[in-house]
């Protein structure tokens, strides 16, 4: 006999369906969350990692900036250093400019001029005097033009009082020299150069005056004897004659023996 259901089966198996969707529609949301909730884990654990990282960096950035400034402050330190270092060096170097210089003034001022006042400014030295002529100052320059402790010398102004009131009447002429100074290392240089070219000259007045002299000069090791010569042999000791004596004088008559 035939098997017949007439219950609504198909309600039933509608019913399972529906509730088997909400199911997989409910875990799915829940994985979702899941996954969800674990990404805001994960990138609230990267952002602090990172912020720690960025502290740690503004902190080594903020230590750096401090030594920073202690090399700044080490560089100023050393700058002033060496700018006292070397205003000593300079200062130790002329110590001895000025002993140099007024000797030299002493030493190239020459007759019929005289030195009313000087004043230094760096390395212009401002020198104001009178004088009898033009040429005495023309030769007062070229003195001080080839000293080693004075250099180039210009003339500012000369002028001519003659016949004013309070004009000198032996050195009516007034001048004005500007005289860059020598440094102490320049002038010790032309003072070598200057001794090296005397001694090259002295080497070659030598040389001369030997080669001038009568005969010529002979070369090292050679005595004049040739080897073929009698006199460069050896003489046996018996035939060798004995000295003949030298003449005596007495201390009192100066005779000679």
């Amino acid at each position: 006999m035939a098997h017949i259901n007439l219950l609504p089966w198909r309600a039933e198996r509608r019913k399972l369906r529906e509730r088997e969707f909400y199911m997989m529609l409910l875990a799915t949301a829940v994985g979702a969350f899941v996954v969800l909730i674990a990404a805001i884990l994960w990138m609230n654990h990267l952002i602090d990692d990172q912020s720690s990282r960025n502290t740690y960096l503004q902190e080594q950035i903020k230590g750096l900036d401090k030594q920073i400034e202690e090399i700044k402050e080490l560089d100023k330190t050393r700058s002033q250093l060496l700018t006292r270092k070397e205003i000593i060096e300079q200062l130790q170097s002329n110590r001895s400019q000025m002993v140099h210089l007024f000797d030299e003034m002493v030493k190239t001022i020459p007759d019929g001029v005289r030195l009313i006042s000087m004043k230094q400014a760096g390395e212009v030295l401002t020198l104001e005097g009178v004088a009898e002529s033009n040429s005495r100052v023309a030769s007062y320059m070229r003195n001080i033009d080839v000293s080693p402790w004075m250099g180039h010398t210009d003339l500012r102004k000369i002028e001519n009082q003659a016949g004013l009131k309070d004009a000198d009447k032996k050195m009516p002429y007034v001048f004005s020299l500007d005289v860059k100074l020598r440094k102490p290392q320049d002038a010790q240089d032309g003072g070598q150069v200057a001794s090296a070219g005397g001694a090259a000259n002295a080497g070659v007045a030598a040389t001369a005056a030997a080669t001038a002299a009568p005969g010529g000069a002979k070369k090292p090791g050679d005595s004049g004897a040739q080897p073929g010569d009698a006199s460069s042999k050896p003489v046996p000791a018996g035939d060798r004659a004995a000295p003949a004596p030298q003449p005596t004088t007495t201390p009192a008559t100066g005779e000679k023996k």
